[in-house]
């Protein structure tokens, strides 16, 4: 097969690093040739704490996904979350020469560069700019002005961006490697590419990503992105809650979370226990399941309401047509999806990626939506390379970094 047909996704998050590798079809469609994992150290909160420490388990995870898909990975696409992470919605204006006649792909650029021209924190750089709506000479939901007649080009525009040494450690981690980063892209982007269809986006629709160390969110109504953002809570704070809740340790509450854990409360028997088995260092001991529900479904209510209130900070939320997509390692948590439509009031559902092809345990497996969506994303922008000239973004990142 062709290398171009190759495309590589990697998501360094709090509790894994996950590398997938896929190949792009004739038909638009992706086959999952391989998924490669390692253990996350170094990492908190979804950036980088320890730079040497990451750079060992995301190669780690390369050299996995090599072996597992017989594949040599030479460049990849990056997921990026973390805290700093921001985005805003803003129109930007220009105003063409009357001895011009069709709109081009210079103003259609010169309209984006005018919507970026805002003011953000200075250490921040641009992220994504994700075209919302066109419009020309005042007519509105223009879809592609390219060829049509005007004065006036219009265009809003949902704008993410974040620290800039932020974005520069992770693409580092992967540069040192060595490997070539295609792009950057920002996790919930990338796995709405997977989890949502066009018409899902079309109707209105939220996804929440919760993996280990943060929550990522992505709204869209009408088919374009409205808001996004991340919060620095994930699944590893609720195995500490159950650490310090019930005093065990951090991996027996881990392991606890994940086997036996559920977000609804109620439906255990009157003092039914679990009982954990002595190992070295720990001496065994019988939690209530009934407390070790109540612990999870806190901290996720009070993470979901959390998030409800700054989306509604917005009026973007009532339109959600289609509700609520859950997806991340968190979300396979007994009973998440029903919390979040109890919180929200409104269908959530748990999602996997879509229209895949190849490994099936990938693809149905929520952990790895952002790796697979990153592939998807690559898939759209090497289709469009050609025409928009996208991708240039990595530029701004990669100055003064070889």
């Amino acid at each position: 097969m062709a290398s171009s047909d190759l495309m590589v996704g990697l998501e360094i998050g709090t509790s894994k690093i996950c590398v997938v590798v896929g190949e792009g079809r004739i038909d638009g469609t992706i086959k999952l040739l391989g998924v490669g994992q390692a253990p996350s150290r170094g990492v908190r909160k979804g950036e980088i704490v320890d730079f040497e420490t990451a750079m060992k388990c995301v190669h780690e995870a390369v050299v996995d996904a090599e072996q597992k898909s017989d594949v040599m990975i030479r460049s990849v696409y990056v997921g990026v979350a973390g805290a700093h992470i921001q985005s805003f919605n803003n129109r930007g204006c220009v105003t063409r020469p009357e001895d011009h006649d069709e709109i081009d792909e210079q103003d259609v650029e010169d309209v984006k560069i005018s919507a970026r021209e805002v003011s953000i924190p200075a250490q921040n750089a641009f992220l994504h700019s994700i075209i919302q709506h066109y419009h020309v000479d005042g007519q509105d939901g223009v879809l592609n002005p390219i060829g049509m007649l005007g004065e006036k080009l219009e265009a809003d525009f949902h704008i993410i961006h974040g620290v800039r040494t932020r974005i520069q450690n992770t693409i580092r981690c992967v540069k040192e490697l060595p490997l070539d980063v295609e792009d950057v892209v920002f996790s919930a982007l990338a796995s709405a590419q997977v989890v949502l269809t066009q018409h899902q986006k079309n109707l209105g629709a939220l996804v929440i990503d919760i993996g280990g160390g943060t929550t990522d969110y992505i709204l869209y109504v009408d088919g374009a992105v409205k808001q996004s953002g991340v919060f620095a809570v994930g699944g590893d704070h609720i195995t500490n809650d159950i650490s310090m809740g019930l005093r065990i340790p951090m991996t027996r509450a881990e392991k606890l979370k994940i086997e036996e854990g559920s977000v609804v409360l109620g439906n255990c028997l009157p003092g039914e226990t679990i009982l954990l088995k002595d190992d070295s260092g720990f001496a065994g001991k019988e939690v209530e399941r009934e407390a070790l529900n109540t612990i999870i479904h806190l901290r996720l209510r009070e993470t979901l309401e959390l998030l409800k209130r700054k989306l509604e900070e917005e009026s973007f939320i009532n339109y959600l047509g289609a509700g609520i997509f859950i997806t991340g390692g968190c979300s396979l948590l007994n009973g998440i999806d029903h919390l979040a439509g109890e919180v929200f009031e409104m269908p959530a559902h748990v999602a996997h990626a879509q229209t895949m092809s190849g490994l099936t345990s990938a693809f149905e497996n929520p952990q790895f939506s952002t790796a697979i969506g990153l592939i998807k994303y690559a898939q759209a922008v090497q289709a469009d390379r050609p025409r928009r000239g996208i991708g240039r973004i990595i530029g701004k990142f990669f100055s003064g970094m070889r």
